[in-house]
């Protein structure tokens, strides 16, 4: 409705100029000797209106024709950002459908505009890696360090990536270097390049940084520092006073995992520490019963007795755990405490047959003269044994054609 009122509007103001004007017997006189020029105040006004509008077009006209170099160069560059802008989203399209090729001529296309040229470099760079055309990556990275050095996150994390996947972690963390904040993207690509490189020290603090920040929950992070300390553990396990040293860093409560513990107990054992490797394992069980880790008490070394007084104080507590029975019956074949290895081989088997406990009886048998036993446990060790090993190979056996 409100045009209407405007309309009305224009027509009154029409009707009160048209009256002002019928009574207006005004004039305007001009004299410039020896000229004279007498004009109605009415006509007067409308030449000055006339020559007021003449005026103000030839005007716009002069300043549009001044202006109009800037309009066309303002143009050209808005039709190049919207051609660069096309570019970039068809290259995308394109690379996300796996047609690389084609993602790496729409991007390298894009490149030459000034409108977002890193990540164009960038996707070019990542579409000729896919490629396999490496050269003509990094070319495509070296551009975007040039054309683009403020966007260096990009091109950074772009880089490090690639280079992980060529398993080049060298490479990767010399990249990352250059990133002036660790964001989480980064610290992840450092994580797995660090694993890469077998920095096993490197990568705890990483873990801690990416468990605070939400990337991994606490299981995932228990894993993750269990295997790099397990990892660490194996590297030092060529000097006793580096284990023992490294041992110690170690926080009590990772210690006392049994994965942790059985590898530090074999590191002091291998290296003739029986007596540490036992307390390690001890202290460990003293935290959480562990079936795999009593496995390795057998195996560490120290004083024999000793380990069958603690061991049998813990089957008080697990009267059917078949791996501590094995254990007792090997620590008591050590110990050439016959007839007890026997009794506790017998109760393992009698509680869960397994190989291990089997070979355990046929190599006492074995000691013993019972050849027919022994041939017997042999047997069924051999047996168990070829079992398991079907049922952990049986998932990946190939379907014939």
């Amino acid at each position: 409705m409100r045009w209407v009122f405007w309309i009305l509007g224009l027509f009154a103001l029409a009707v009160a100029v048209a009256l002002g004007l019928r009574y207006n017997t005004g004039y305007v006189l001009l004299v410039s000797p020896p000229y004279r020029v007498e004009l109605s105040l009415n006509l007067f006004a409308l030449i000055c209106l006339g020559a007021f509008a003449v005026a103000y077009l030839i005007l716009r006209f002069v300043l549009g024709a001044l202006a109009l170099p800037a309009r066309v160069r303002e143009y050209r560059a808005r039709r190049s950002r919207d051609d660069a802008r096309s570019a970039l989203l068809d290259a995308l399209r394109a690379f996300f459908e796996g047609r690389y090729g084609r993602a790496e001529k729409a991007a390298a296309a894009a490149i030459e505009s000034d409108e977002m040229p890193a990540l164009g470099a960038v996707l070019a760079a990542r579409a000729a890696h896919e490629l396999r055309r490496y050269e003509q990556r990094d070319n495509y990275l070296a551009q975007a360090g040039e054309r683009a050095p403020g966007d260096v996150a990009l091109r950074v994390i772009a880089e490090a990536g690639m280079h992980l996947e060529q398993r080049r972690f060298q490479e990767a963390l010399l990249a990352l270097k250059a990133l002036p904040e660790k964001h989480t993207a980064g610290l992840r690509l450092e994580l797995r390049a660090q694993q890469q490189a077998k920095n096993w020290e490197q990568t705890l603090p990483l873990i801690d940084q990416l468990t605070r920040r939400g990337v991994f929950d606490a299981a995932q992070a228990a894993q993750l520092r269990r295997y790099a300390q397990i990892e660490n553990l194996k590297r030092k396990s060529l000097d006793h006073h580096a284990l023992q040293e490294h041992w110690q860093k170690i926080p009590a409560e990772q210690r006392r995992d049994p994965r942790v513990a059985a590898a530090g107990a074999q590191c002091f054992a291998a290296l003739g520490g029986g007596d540490e490797a036992c307390r390690i394992i001890e202290n460990a069980l003293e935290q959480e019963w562990d079936s795999e880790l009593v496995g390795c008490y057998a195996e560490c070394g120290g004083a024999v007795v000793r380990r069958i007084e603690r061991a049998e104080k813990w089957l008080a507590a697990n009267p059917r755990d078949s791996v501590l029975l094995l254990t007792l019956g090997r620590l008591c074949a050590q110990q050439e405490l016959w007839g007890k290895a026997q009794s506790y081989l017998d109760a393992s088997v009698a509680v869960e047959p397994t190989y291990s406990a089997h070979l355990a009886l046929a190599e006492l048998h074995d000691q013993l003269g019972h050849a027919d036993a022994a041939r017997r446990h042999y047997r069924e060790s051999l047996e168990l044994a070829v079992a398991q090993l079907k049922q952990l190979t049986g998932g990946r056996r190939r379907t014939p054609l």
